[in-house]
């Protein structure tokens, strides 16, 4: 098999290279994005492989079934960037990785809510200029106070465990409740009235984006903590600059964005911004912004690649396609 690796990074190789050729599969790597205008790069190969902010649509899947293309590789859980229901159409597979360190992204996010409730990125700031100065730095236990967990799949339940260890009250929320977490589960709506700390782990699709906008933050109690390591399109971006001015919010850690795409995951430290509300977002003292790396773990990255290749082999050698989307 022959596979079109799209937005690649250094570290992809690390992991890729030597498993790929275990498999006996064959990768070209391209550091550019997959999308309409890059596509024809899948020519004369059997798949391609993309992350969370390439994209494939209708009439991408289309020319790839023109081009001999039968399998669609995500090296992400996510799938909400493909059309899957086109990629069917056109005979085309579509593979994830369902799982890869739920640990990495659930610790990962417990570390931006500690960082911008004690505002240790602000104090490291100041430290190495020799400021000393702890005024406006005062944070708040987390101890007792209530947690609201919306989604309690694999990522959720690891950030519950994270949290029961800081003596924090649970309530979560999911469409399909699991007794066996020991939790109290409750509607959406009180969910956010109840929490001092939201914290987002559910995938997007039509019923989950934008989640939190303005009705919702109106539900939620003043000097909330909201932390979101999942999708950016779960929050309205407005809405939550809104709420920030209006300081509904102690703080807020992101590590995805709405618009990310073109932006996350590359150096534009020499480029002027054109994104107004990302650039809004960055002016917040309460506010962390990260770049889609709360995965990015060595354990995380090398599962991700083996269950990328596994996925690709199943193909190639016709068996059961497990991780294969529906």
């Amino acid at each position: 098999m022959k596979i079109a690796f799209y937005s690649t990074k250094p570290y992809d190789r690390i992991y890729f290279e030597p498993m790929s050729r275990d498999y006996g599969i064959e990768i070209r790597f391209f550091e550019v994005p997959c999308n309409a205008e890059t596509v024809p790069l899948a020519n004369g190969y059997d798949a391609l492989c993309i992350f969370v902010n390439d994209y494939i649509n209708e009439a991408m899947t289309e020319q790839l079934a023109r081009m001999g293309v039968t399998t669609i590789l995500l090296r992400c859980a996510g799938f909400n960037n493909v059309d899957v229901k086109a990629a069917a159409k056109n005979g085309i597979h579509v593979l994830r990785v369902p799982s890869y360190s739920p640990e990495a992204v659930a610790e990962f996010a417990m570390a931006l809510l500690l960082t911008v409730n004690r505002h240790t990125h602000r104090a490291f700031t100041r430290t190495r200029d020799f400021n000393m100065n702890i005024n406006g730095l005062m944070g708040t236990d987390l101890h007792g106070k209530t947690a609201g967990v919306i989604g309690t799949g694999r990522i959720g339940q690891a950030m519950i465990r994270i949290l029961k260890g800081f003596g924090m009250e649970i309530i979560a929320y999911d469409p399909y409740p699991n007794d066996k977490l020991g939790i109290a589960y409750d509607t959406i709506e009180n969910v956010f009235k109840k929490s001092d700390v939201i914290t987002l782990h559910c995938p997007l699709t039509p019923e989950t984006k934008h989640i939190v906008e303005a009705k919702t933050i109106e539900l939620m109690k003043d000097g909330v903590f909201l932390i979101n390591t999942s999708r950016g399109d779960l929050i309205r971006t407005e809405d939550l600059i809104e709420g920030l001015l209006q300081k509904k919010f102690a703080g807020v850690g992101l590590d995805v964005y709405d618009e990310e795409g073109g932006v996350f995951y590359e150096d534009r430290s020499n480029d002027i911004i054109d994104d107004e509300n990302l650039a809004r977002l960055s002016t917040f003292p309460n506010v962390l912004i990260t770049s889609h790396m709360g995965f990015f773990t060595k354990e995380a990255v090398r599962a991700i690649a083996e269950t990328t290749l596994e996925n690709a082999d199943a193909v190639q050698k016709g068996l059961e396609l497990k991780n294969e989307v529906q």
